[in-house]
Order: C-alpha cells, then sequence, then structure tokens
C-alpha cells in the first residue's frame, strides 16, 4: 500500500468556498462557533460543530449532533455547494500568515502505515476525543478534518511543487483571522506519479497535530475492515492530510500560567526559583530567545531565567525539552503541580495571544504567575516521535491553523 495516495475530493464549488470554509472545529467552543455561523448556511461550521443548530444546551456528543451533521452535509451536496471532483486528485494548499508563508500537499495518508509507525506520533489521546472524531466520521461517512503531517524537505517535491503553484489555483480566498488559504487542483498523471513516488521514496512522516483524528481513523478502518471482510484498497484504508515540509512550518511558545504560588510569598517564590537557575531582573517583557531560557512575570514584574547546561539531560529527547525542563525543575517541585493534564492551578496560553495575554492574566488575579518559554523545534519533536516517547501535553502551537471545508474524503 503506498504512503499516499490522490483522492476524489469533496469541496466547495468556486462561488461558495469563502462561505464555506471555517475555523478548525476544535479551536472554537459551541457558543464561539454558533455566533460565527449566524446568518452564513452554508459555512463549514453547520458539519464540524452540528450543535450549533440544535436547541442551546445540547450536549455537543448527544446522538442527535452526528446526525446533523450528516444532515447539512447531505443538504450542501444537494444544494451543489459542494460536488466531489469526477478523479483522483491531490490538492495544494498554501497558508500565508503575516510574512510566513508555507504550502502543503494534500492526499489521503495510510492507515496501514500509521499502525507500522512510518507515520509517527509524539503524544498521548484521550478516549473521549478518539470517540467523538470516531462517530463524526462515522456519521459523515467521511473525513472532514485534516491531520496535519510533517517530513523533512524534500528537493524532488520542492521542485514538482514550485512548477504547479505557478499555475491558476482553483480558490484564493483570505479568512476572517487575515490568514490567506490558497488551493491548487493536481488531476494531471504525471504530477501524480510524481509526487507519489517521491513520497513514497521518504522514510517516515510525521504528526505535526491531529493525533485524535489519526487515532480515529484508524479505529473506523478496524470497524469497517471487520464487517466488509478487508479490502486494502478502501477509501476508510486512508484517512485525509496536508503534508508541510519541515522547513517551512512554524512553531509558536505554548506559555503556562499557575493560579498560585503553592502558599509562598512573590519574595520567597523568587528564592526557591533562584536555587534552580539564574534570575535576572528586567525592565521589558522576557520573550526567551534560546533554549533553556525562560521568561517569569509575577507581581507585576518580569525576569529572565537561565537553567545551568549541568542541569540539562543530554541524551533523553523528552526530558530536554524546554516544556518538560520547566515542569521537573519548577513547576512539580517548587509549585507542587504534579499532573498537568488534570491540575486545575495550571493552564495553558498558545504563543499567538503574545506575552501581554500573560501579563494581563496575571495583573487581574485570575493567575499568579506566567511562564514564558523558547518554541519547541521540529527537530525535538522528530526526535522524540524517532524514540517512539512522547512530548508533555501543550507542548506545540502551530500557526497559521488550517481551514476545514476546503477538501473532505469521502468514504465510499
Amino acid at each position: 500500500m503506498p504512503l499516499i495516495r490522490p483522492f476524489a475530493g469533496l469541496r466547495p464549488v468556486p462561488e461558495f468556498a469563502a462561505d464555506v470554509v471555517a475555523p478548525p472545529y476544535d479551536v472554537l467552543n459551541t457558543e464561539e462557533a454558533r455566533q460565527r455561523a449566524a446568518g452564513k448556511p452554508w459555512s463549514f461550521l453547520h458539519i464540524s460543530k452540528p450543535e450549533i443548530d440544535l436547541p442551546i444546551g445540547t450536549n455537543p456528543y448527544a446522538d442527535a449532533v452526528y446526525a446533523k451533521g450528516a444532515e447539512n452535509l447531505e443538504r450542501m451536496v444537494d444544494e451543489g455547494v459542494l460536488r466531489r471532483d469526477t478523479q483522483p486528485c491531490y490538492y495544494l494548499y498554501r497558508l500565508v500568515m503575516g510574512e510566513h508563508v508555507q504550502t502543503g500537499l494534500v492526499a489521503v495518508a495510510s492507515v496501514a502505515e500509521y499502525g507500522r509507525n512510518r507515520i509517527r506520533r509524539h503524544e498521548f489521546t484521550r478516549p473521549d476525543k478518539e470517540d467523538d472524531r470516531v462517530r463524526q466520521i462515522d456519521a459523515l461517512n467521511a473525513q472532514t478534518g485534516p491531520v496535519f503531517l510533517t517530513y523533512r524537505h524534500d528537493a524532488q517535491v520542492d521542485a514538482i511543487v514550485d512548477t504547479l503553484v505557478s499555475q491558476p489555483p482553483a480558490y484564493d480566498l483570505t479568512a476572517e483571522d487575515r490568514v490567506r488559504h490558497t488551493l491548487w487542483v493536481v488531476a494531471d498523471d504525471e504530477h501524480i506519479a510524481g509526487l507519489t513516488a517521491a513520497f513514497e521514496a521518504m522514510d517516515t512522516l510525521y504528526i505535526a497535530d491531529g493525533h485524535h483524528r489519526s487515532a480515529a481513523a484508524a479505529r473506523v478502518a478496524e470497524m469497517r475492515r471487520s464487517d466488509a471482510g478487508g479490502d486494502s484498497e478502501a477509501s476508510y484504508e486512508y484517512f485525509l492530510a496536508v503534508i508541510f515540509p519541515d522547513d517551512q512550518m512554524q512553531i509558536l511558545d505554548y506559555n503556562r500560567v499557575v493560579t498560585d504560588l503553592n502558599g509562598m510569598s512573590s519574595a520567597a517564590f523568587l528564592e526557591r526559583v533562584a536555587e534552580v537557575c539564574e534570575v535576572e531582573p528586567s525592565e521589558r517583557p522576557v520573550k526567551p530567545q534560546r533554549l533553556h531560557e525562560f521568561g517569569l512575570y509575577v507581581d507585576k514584574h518580569w525576569f529572565r531565567l537561565r537553567l545551568p547546561e549541568h542541569s540539562i539531560p543530554s541524551h533523553d529527547p523528552v526530558a530536554r525539552l524546554d516544556v518538560s525542563l520547566l515542569h521537573s525543575k519548577l513547576i512539580e517541585p517548587v509549585l507542587g503541580i504534579s499532573d498537568p493534564r488534570r491540575d486545575p492551578r495550571i493552564d495553558f496560553v498558545g504563543g499567538i495571544r503574545g506575552l501581554a495575554e500573560l501579563e494581563r492574566r496575571v495583573d487581574n488575579g485570575e493567575m499568579a504567575a506566567a511562564f514564558a518559554l523558547y518554541p519547541t523545534s521540529l527537530d525535538e519533536l522528530m526526535a522524540v516521535a524517532d524514540a517512539g516517547e512522547v512530548m508533555p501535553p501543550k507542548s506545540t502551537w502551530f500557526e497559521p491553523k488550517l481551514a476545514d471545508g476546503l477538501v473532505s474524503h469521502v468514504l465510499d
């Protein structure tokens, strides 16, 4: 089975593309989605967040929600808003956010190769979130949320992509957050064969974001395989993915805020911190400029923290991550927060919100202190995945985000 293959995508007809495209299902809560979709009958949020079309207070995991999503998808197909391509294609997807540009390949990726760890993971999944995606895929009979994959950049792929993006796109639109989304359809046999062969020659793809979607696709494939007797070429044996080269990806910092100082005064807390790190007061907000450097905001003051090199594990790819070091050196031993997945005393703030958001949450009394981190790198992510390990929660924040609704994968 090939690592990736083309597919007949279900996508908006051009005149409806701007109406359809929506933020990813997991970046908006129900009320935000309801407001965003108000007066927009063709917004993909009616498919990805269908509880917005049911009475307020409806459980988003109720059977009626998944049924409503399937009904809305069928309606948009029947009304000619969404149309399926007549032949298997690849698609090129470019995201532009400010000065940052990244161009990836939309394809379907092999569930079997995911199972063999050729498509590698770096996060644990939660059973409840997996269950939700399984039910959504099964009800819609389609995969609508792409898995965000990356690979070590490849000159052959770059050359093909450069040729194709010189042609007119199928869509070119700018979303409400000012991110530009451009899509090209790749339908000719020569370029399809070239892209398939180039990816087949790769050892590994890596999941950047979408662990629950890929795990759910594998579970749906297992269910349908047992029901249908198994067919390695069946559409359910592949999952929807957008694949970007590592040298174009952008990871932002993923910062931490804590509700209290574990019973200490600010002065006592800083004394404990100084036992672990070099502490330097700063008159300006501290945005770390290198690994093993942190910003600390407490009592309306910023401090730059640096861990001594001798305290950094040299070979463990997980333990040497800055998110791991902050936890093992300060958050757990000093603040007494041992389980960041479940402890309500800690919260996480994506770097897209900036250091001002950290200051705001501390200054208004909601939080007692904030930590700014240096972004995790893709090399670090790949090293963890290659070692078969998992990263701590909230280690990476990718920007820009993929849109929902541009291309979906129908399960025949």
